[in-house]
């Protein structure tokens, strides 16, 4: 009964009834002693919060604060140090990036000889027939940068086929034991919305491009059920490590799902999910009824992740113009979009249904078919009032990574509410060899980070994991200084299109949760708010810029429970 009690007065507190003074409950936990960064506009700064039960009772000075206080609250003194909204990644693949943590780690090989000897230490330890896969390799990063080919990885793979993707997950490449098992020769035909990388006889190379995956990946064994708890629990630890308190998985199984559901019951969420599994299931989620933004706070459905294009790196994002470097290439349409009348009615079905769209467009024509498609959909089911006015539900349209933009289609973002969900780390990863392939125009209008804003465009940031490091502090670092990995732009790539460092947490807090319908719960610290905090080790609005990246998470709190203490743990890789 006290426990009823206690719950139904925090919950009256929420909802803004008062209590006399004498029958304030104490906090469970109190934070003081800190920089506190609420995300509020009005009142950005703080220096303490208090938390009852998973939600934040109070924010202000630290006297304020401490009024919350009672023999049993947990007080944390974070000596000055700077506190967070916990951080909101966007645009994750949860499952597979907590598999790639136990993968062969091939990004980062500096040569084609280094990325074979890592496979051939791979290939050692995994069982004779087991597959091979993962990895996430770069070529970019090769002297010369040459694609792979399946006979450089054969010699050292002779007991095992091998599948392993390129970093953006657009390509990957099969060695011959992995493309015999699929039937892939000479005489295969290309997919509508692939590619089969050919020699010049017209043999697979082994490398296939997005819907060509499809021919090996239909081959490969289904992932286990105790392979994915193994994955989320790896992810969810990683996760904590980083600060990263809520995560949208783009095209999860729905075998993750239902891995999420089961760790839910047993107490191991300690990550908020918001899940968007692909459009090719739009009859099964219409079928019961779900909506956008349907379940509790730390699971939760309704949006359809949906594939306009590829990707620039495995040149396969749509332009309007070609490659420069392959003047016959525009890039591919995806899979989905063949023909663009089956993506219509897919996303007509959804918006019907009031299902979220979150659509993967890179290229600049992608975009704008994409936009064509949102356009017709509000023609199609938006309401004329009495006056003539359009009366439009509360849709939230997203475009998952909004890279290469036309300049014309900036303000349609606006006018149709069209979330741009973005990764700032590929900006300076592709900011390394982007313009020889699209040229400088093209490239002035890529990862417009300020020109959206300038715009109006809500902006939601995230990282693509693990195409890209789960880490904030790098997307932080890229979104403020558009600083190149490979050093060559110091000042910035494109530098008028920077933000300044509270624009960027904003995007990754409040804009994150805004893209998901969730800012009224989570984004900011606010008096009513989940309680979802994360301190760091230094103070990342004064410090220079270039050393954002290398700013460490000490705690990490979700729903006022410490779900990693940097002083005990150590989750990153």
């Amino acid at each position: 009964m006290l426990k009823l009690i206690v719950h139904l007065i925090a919950v009256a507190l929420v909802a803004g009834v008062s209590f006399a003074a004498d029958a304030k409950p104490a906090a469970d936990l109190i934070i003081t002693n800190a920089k506190v960064w609420t995300v509020e506009k009005g009142h950005p700064e703080a220096q303490a919060v208090a938390v009852l039960g998973d939600r934040i009772v109070a924010v202000g000075s630290n006297a304020e604060v401490e009024a919350w206080s009672g023999a049993h609250t947990t007080v944390v003194d974070a000596h000055g140090k700077v506190l967070l909204p916990g951080f909101n990644d966007s645009h994750v693949h949860f499952i597979s990036g907590g598999a790639q943590l136990d993968n062969p780690e091939l990004n980062d090989a500096p040569s084609s000889e280094e990325f074979v000897r890592r496979i051939a230490e791979q290939a050692k330890k995994t069982p004779k027939g087991a597959w091979i896969d993962g990895g996430d390799w770069d070529e970019t990063k090769w002297t010369p940068p040459n694609l792979p080919t399946k006979e450089m990885i054969d010699a050292v793979t002779p007991d095992n086929p091998v599948f392993l993707d390129r970093y953006d997950g657009h390509m990957a490449l099969a060695n011959s034991a992995a493309l015999k098992l699929a039937g892939v020769t000479a005489a295969t035909p290309d997919p509508p919305g692939g590619m089969i990388v050919r020699d010049a006889q017209g043999n697979p190379t082994g490398c296939l491009k997005d819907a060509a995956k499809g021919l090996v990946d239909r081959v490969i064994p289904e992932m286990s059920h105790q392979a994915r708890i193994h994955a989320a629990r790896r992810a969810l630890q990683h996760a904590a490590a980083l600060g990263v308190t809520s995560v949208q998985d783009m095209d999860p199984a729905f075998a993750d799902i239902a891995v999420y559901a089961e760790l839910l019951q047993t107490g191991e969420l300690t990550t908020r999910i918001y899940a968007a599994p692909l459009i090719t299931q739009v009859d099964d989620l219409t079928t019961i009824g779900i909506r956008h933004a349907f379940g509790g706070p730390y699971l939760r459905i309704g949006a359809l992740k949906a594939f306009a294009d590829g990707s620039l790196g495995s040149a396969t994002a749509y332009f309007f113009e070609p490659f420069l470097d392959k003047p016959d290439n525009h890039g591919l349409l995806a899979d989905g979009m063949h023909p663009i009348s089956l993506m219509r009615d897919r996303m007509m079905q959804a918006d019907a249904a009031g299902l979220q769209l979150c659509t993967h467009a890179i290229g600049d024509r992608a975009i704008s078919t994409v936009l064509d498609l949102y356009a017709e959909i509000v023609a199609a089911h938006d309401q004329r009032t009495g006056s003539g006015d359009r009366e439009s539900p509360d849709r939230r349209f997203r475009i998952e990574h909004a890279q290469h933009m036309a300049a014309k289609d900036f303000d349609r973002f606006a006018e149709l509410n069209v979330i741009a969900s973005m990764q700032p780390y590929h900006a300076i990863d592709d900011g390394r060899w982007a313009e020889p392939r699209i040229g400088h125009d093209r490239a002035s209008r890529t990862y417009a980070f300020r020109t959206f804003l300038n715009h109006g465009v809500h902006l939601a940031f995230g990282t693509d994991w693990a195409v890209a490091p789960l880490n904030p502090m790098m997307g932080l670092y890229a979104a403020v200084t558009r600083a190149t990995l490979d050093g060559k732009n110091p000042k910035g790539w494109f530098p008028e299109q920077k933000l300044t460092v509270a624009e960027a947490v904003y995007a990754y807090t409040m804009g994150s949760a805004y893209a998901e319908f969730q800012e009224k719960e989570k984004g900011s610290l606010t008096s009513g708010k989940l309680a979802d905090m994360v301190l760091l080790s230094d103070d990342i609005f004064t410090i220079p810029t270039e050393k954002i990246r290398e700013v460490k998470v000490l705690s990490t709190w979700v729903g006022g429970k410490l779900v990693y203490d940097g002083a005990t743990e150590d989750h990153g890789r």
